[in-house]
Protein backbone atom coordinates (compact mmCIF):
# COMPACT_ATOMS: atom_id res chain seq x y z
CA UNK A 1 0.00 0.00 0.00
CA UNK A 2 1.45 3.48 -0.80
CA UNK A 3 1.91 5.84 1.37
CA UNK A 4 -0.58 9.06 1.39
CA UNK A 5 0.64 12.65 0.11
CA UNK A 6 2.11 14.58 2.69
CA UNK A 7 -0.76 16.68 4.72
CA UNK A 8 -3.20 13.42 4.35
CA UNK A 9 -5.07 12.75 7.20
CA UNK A 10 -4.00 9.22 8.26
CA UNK A 11 -4.79 7.69 11.60
CA UNK A 12 -7.21 9.10 14.74
CA UNK A 13 -6.99 7.82 18.25
CA UNK A 14 -7.93 9.25 21.25
CA UNK A 15 -7.34 8.73 25.32
CA UNK A 16 -10.21 7.71 27.68
CA UNK A 17 -9.83 7.18 31.51
CA UNK A 18 -12.26 4.47 31.42
CA UNK A 19 -10.96 2.12 28.50
CA UNK A 20 -13.67 -0.34 28.82
CA UNK A 21 -16.27 2.40 28.61
CA UNK A 22 -15.42 3.83 25.60
CA UNK A 23 -14.68 0.15 24.03
CA UNK A 24 -18.32 -0.41 24.95
CA UNK A 25 -19.74 2.80 24.18
CA UNK A 26 -17.91 2.93 20.40
CA UNK A 27 -18.46 -0.66 20.44
CA UNK A 28 -22.50 0.11 20.29
CA UNK A 29 -22.01 3.01 18.39
CA UNK A 30 -20.03 2.59 15.30
CA UNK A 31 -19.79 -1.34 15.45
CA UNK A 32 -16.30 -1.39 16.47
CA UNK A 33 -14.44 -4.65 17.04
CA UNK A 34 -10.87 -4.06 19.61
CA UNK A 35 -7.54 -5.78 19.07
CA UNK A 36 -5.18 -6.75 21.90
CA UNK A 37 -4.45 -4.40 24.69
CA UNK A 38 -0.40 -3.96 24.02
CA UNK A 39 0.78 -3.11 27.60
CA UNK A 40 4.39 -2.90 25.64
CA UNK A 41 2.45 0.44 24.15
CA UNK A 42 0.82 2.07 26.80
CA UNK A 43 -2.39 0.16 26.84
CA UNK A 44 -2.74 0.92 22.83
CA UNK A 45 -5.55 -0.59 21.22
CA UNK A 46 -6.68 -1.07 18.07
CA UNK A 47 -10.78 -0.82 16.93
CA UNK A 48 -11.54 -2.58 13.88
CA UNK A 49 -14.46 -2.10 11.50
CA UNK A 50 -15.34 -5.04 9.27
CA UNK A 51 -12.10 -6.48 9.98
CA UNK A 52 -9.83 -3.48 9.10
CA UNK A 53 -8.23 -0.79 11.16
CA UNK A 54 -10.11 2.07 11.56
CA UNK A 55 -8.78 3.76 14.95
CA UNK A 56 -7.51 3.24 18.05
CA UNK A 57 -8.25 4.32 21.85
CA UNK A 58 -5.33 4.24 24.91
CA UNK A 59 -5.64 4.88 28.48
CA UNK A 60 -3.89 7.99 29.77
CA UNK A 61 -0.10 7.93 30.86
CA UNK A 62 0.60 7.96 35.07
CA UNK A 63 0.40 10.83 36.14
CA UNK A 64 -1.09 12.13 32.51
CA UNK A 65 -4.72 14.25 32.65
CA UNK A 66 -6.66 16.11 30.64
CA UNK A 67 -10.18 15.83 28.75
CA UNK A 68 -10.50 12.74 26.67
CA UNK A 69 -10.19 13.98 22.69
CA UNK A 70 -9.86 12.63 19.22
CA UNK A 71 -6.76 13.52 17.91
CA UNK A 72 -6.18 13.58 13.73
CA UNK A 73 -2.92 12.56 12.41
CA UNK A 74 -1.82 14.09 9.11
CA UNK A 75 0.73 12.28 7.07
CA UNK A 76 4.31 13.27 6.67
CA UNK A 77 6.94 11.93 4.77
CA UNK A 78 9.57 12.98 6.77
CA UNK A 79 8.47 13.98 10.76
CA UNK A 80 11.55 15.53 11.57
CA UNK A 81 11.42 18.31 8.79
CA UNK A 82 7.73 18.57 9.43
CA UNK A 83 8.35 19.32 13.17
CA UNK A 84 10.56 22.24 12.35
CA UNK A 85 7.97 23.75 9.69
CA UNK A 86 5.17 23.31 12.44
CA UNK A 87 7.91 25.52 14.39
CA UNK A 88 8.83 27.83 11.58
CA UNK A 89 5.39 28.55 11.41
CA UNK A 90 4.03 29.72 14.36
CA UNK A 91 2.87 26.29 15.64
CA UNK A 92 3.77 24.50 19.36
CA UNK A 93 5.02 21.10 19.48
CA UNK A 94 4.07 19.33 22.51
CA UNK A 95 5.84 16.16 21.76
CA UNK A 96 8.88 16.02 19.78
CA UNK A 97 9.19 13.39 17.18
CA UNK A 98 9.48 9.93 18.59
CA UNK A 99 10.08 6.64 17.03
CA UNK A 100 7.19 3.79 18.07
CA UNK A 101 9.36 0.40 17.46
CA UNK A 102 8.73 -0.20 13.93
CA UNK A 103 5.36 1.29 13.78
CA UNK A 104 6.65 4.60 12.55
CA UNK A 105 7.32 8.05 14.33
CA UNK A 106 5.08 10.74 15.44
CA UNK A 107 4.49 14.37 16.87
CA UNK A 108 1.91 15.87 19.01
CA UNK A 109 1.72 19.71 17.82
CA UNK A 110 -0.81 22.62 18.47
CA UNK A 111 -1.67 25.15 15.56
CA UNK A 112 -0.96 28.76 15.93
CA UNK A 113 -4.79 28.97 16.29
CA UNK A 114 -4.81 26.08 19.11
CA UNK A 115 -6.06 22.88 17.57
CA UNK A 116 -4.23 19.98 18.33
CA UNK A 117 -3.18 17.54 15.92
CA UNK A 118 -0.93 14.65 15.09
CA UNK A 119 1.91 13.76 12.55
CA UNK A 120 2.48 10.42 11.66
CA UNK A 121 5.42 9.09 9.38
CA UNK A 122 4.53 5.59 8.58
CA UNK A 123 6.70 2.50 9.39
CA UNK A 124 5.18 -1.13 9.02
CA UNK A 125 1.72 0.66 10.02
CA UNK A 126 0.41 3.05 7.22
CA UNK A 127 -2.55 4.39 8.89
CA UNK A 128 -6.21 3.81 7.84
CA UNK A 129 -6.29 0.52 6.16
CA UNK A 130 -10.28 1.49 5.04
CA UNK A 131 -11.77 5.05 4.74
CA UNK A 132 -15.59 6.51 3.51
CA UNK A 133 -17.31 3.17 4.85
CA UNK A 134 -19.69 2.55 7.93
CA UNK A 135 -17.05 2.05 10.90
CA UNK A 136 -14.23 4.21 9.41
CA UNK A 137 -13.38 8.03 9.08
CA UNK A 138 -14.92 9.81 6.56
CA UNK A 139 -13.39 13.73 7.23
CA UNK A 140 -12.32 16.18 9.83
CA UNK A 141 -12.98 20.19 10.34
CA UNK A 142 -10.39 22.29 12.23
CA UNK A 143 -12.87 24.16 14.61
CA UNK A 144 -10.81 27.16 15.72
CA UNK A 145 -11.76 30.90 16.39
CA UNK A 146 -8.77 32.34 15.13
CA UNK A 147 -9.33 30.84 11.51
CA UNK A 148 -6.79 33.50 9.70
CA UNK A 149 -3.90 32.24 12.02
CA UNK A 150 -5.26 28.32 10.99
CA UNK A 151 -5.47 29.50 7.33
CA UNK A 152 -1.46 30.70 7.06
CA UNK A 153 -0.28 27.76 8.98
CA UNK A 154 -1.91 24.71 7.71
CA UNK A 155 -0.95 25.31 3.85
CA UNK A 156 2.45 26.82 4.64
CA UNK A 157 3.21 23.23 6.58
CA UNK A 158 1.27 20.64 4.13
CA UNK A 159 1.30 22.68 0.97
CA UNK A 160 -2.60 22.53 0.89
CA UNK A 161 -4.23 24.98 -1.31
CA UNK A 162 -7.27 26.79 0.32
CA UNK A 163 -11.00 27.15 -1.05
CA UNK A 164 -13.56 29.20 0.62
CA UNK A 165 -16.76 27.94 0.86
CA UNK A 166 -19.64 30.35 -0.55
CA UNK A 167 -22.42 31.02 2.07
CA UNK A 168 -22.87 32.81 5.52
CA UNK A 169 -20.64 30.06 7.17
CA UNK A 170 -17.21 30.94 7.40
CA UNK A 171 -15.76 27.75 6.12
CA UNK A 172 -12.77 26.50 4.21
CA UNK A 173 -11.47 23.43 2.00
CA UNK A 174 -7.64 22.44 1.94
CA UNK A 175 -6.98 20.46 -0.94
CA UNK A 176 -4.10 18.62 -2.05
CA UNK A 177 -3.79 18.69 -5.61
CA UNK A 178 -8.21 17.45 -6.86
CA UNK A 179 -8.82 16.06 -3.28
CA UNK A 180 -10.27 18.47 -0.56
CA UNK A 181 -8.63 16.12 2.49
CA UNK A 182 -9.38 19.00 5.42
CA UNK A 183 -12.10 21.65 6.57
CA UNK A 184 -12.15 24.67 8.40
CA UNK A 185 -15.06 26.13 10.58
CA UNK A 186 -14.54 29.37 12.25
CA UNK A 187 -16.06 29.14 15.80
CA UNK A 188 -18.88 31.67 16.34
CA UNK A 189 -20.38 32.65 19.65
CA UNK A 190 -22.43 29.46 19.53
CA UNK A 191 -19.71 27.79 20.90
CA UNK A 192 -19.28 27.94 24.55
CA UNK A 193 -16.22 29.74 25.34
CA UNK A 194 -14.96 27.00 27.50
CA UNK A 195 -14.72 24.94 24.22
CA UNK A 196 -10.92 24.88 22.94
CA UNK A 197 -10.44 24.65 19.37
CA UNK A 198 -10.39 21.13 18.46
CA UNK A 199 -10.51 19.01 15.03
CA UNK A 200 -13.65 17.05 14.57
CA UNK A 201 -13.69 13.66 13.28
CA UNK A 202 -16.54 12.24 11.50
CA UNK A 203 -16.96 8.88 10.97
CA UNK A 204 -19.32 6.91 8.65
CA UNK A 205 -22.79 5.45 9.50
CA UNK A 206 -25.35 3.62 7.57
CA UNK A 207 -27.97 5.14 9.42
CA UNK A 208 -27.41 8.67 10.80
CA UNK A 209 -30.21 8.48 13.09
CA UNK A 210 -30.26 5.43 14.17
CA UNK A 211 -26.47 5.87 15.53
CA UNK A 212 -27.57 9.26 17.34
CA UNK A 213 -30.02 7.11 19.19
CA UNK A 214 -27.13 4.06 20.07
CA UNK A 215 -24.99 7.15 21.22
CA UNK A 216 -27.77 8.51 23.51
CA UNK A 217 -28.48 5.34 24.67
CA UNK A 218 -25.33 4.91 25.80
CA UNK A 219 -25.10 8.33 27.75
CA UNK A 220 -23.49 10.33 24.53
CA UNK A 221 -24.37 14.10 24.53
CA UNK A 222 -26.05 15.21 20.75
CA UNK A 223 -24.49 18.21 20.17
CA UNK A 224 -25.99 19.16 16.61
CA UNK A 225 -28.02 17.79 14.00
CA UNK A 226 -29.21 15.50 12.83
CA UNK A 227 -29.19 17.71 9.74
CA UNK A 228 -29.28 17.02 5.87
CA UNK A 229 -26.88 18.26 3.90
CA UNK A 230 -25.06 17.93 0.03
CA UNK A 231 -21.96 15.53 1.58
CA UNK A 232 -24.54 13.14 3.85
CA UNK A 233 -26.73 13.18 7.14
CA UNK A 234 -24.30 14.35 9.89
CA UNK A 235 -24.76 14.55 13.69
CA UNK A 236 -22.36 15.94 16.09
CA UNK A 237 -22.11 13.95 19.46
CA UNK A 238 -20.09 14.30 22.26
CA UNK A 239 -19.25 10.72 24.08
CA UNK A 240 -19.44 9.61 27.86
CA UNK A 241 -15.80 11.04 28.61
CA UNK A 242 -16.32 13.94 26.77
CA UNK A 243 -14.83 13.29 23.25
CA UNK A 244 -16.43 14.99 20.76
CA UNK A 245 -16.74 13.45 16.84
CA UNK A 246 -19.22 13.39 14.35
CA UNK A 247 -21.04 10.67 12.06
CA UNK A 248 -22.31 10.34 8.70
CA UNK A 249 -24.75 8.91 6.53
CA UNK A 250 -22.09 9.38 2.91
CA UNK A 251 -25.34 7.91 0.91
CA UNK A 252 -28.18 10.25 2.30
CA UNK A 253 -27.26 13.56 0.23
CA UNK A 254 -29.68 16.63 0.02
CA UNK A 255 -29.34 19.75 -1.93
CA UNK A 256 -26.28 20.96 -4.41
CA UNK A 257 -22.61 21.26 -3.63
CA UNK A 258 -22.14 24.81 -2.51
CA UNK A 259 -19.82 27.24 -4.83
CA UNK A 260 -16.18 27.67 -3.73
CA UNK A 261 -13.57 29.96 -4.06
CA UNK A 262 -9.55 29.80 -4.58
CA UNK A 263 -8.02 31.86 -1.96
CA UNK A 264 -4.51 33.14 -3.16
Amino acid sequence: MAAPPEGTPCWADAMFDDLDAAKDFYGHVLGWTFGETSSEQGGYTQAYADGKAVAAVVPPMPGQKGASQWCLYLAARDASATAARIREHGGELLMEPVQVADYGTMCLARDPGGAVFGVWQAGTHEGFRTTGTPGAYCWAEVFTREAEKSDAFFPAVFSYRSKQLEGETDFRLYDLGERSVLGRMRMTDDFPPEVPPYINVYFGVDDCDAAVARATDRGGVLRFGPMDSPFGRFAAISDPQGAHFSVIDLTRTTGEMPGTSTVD
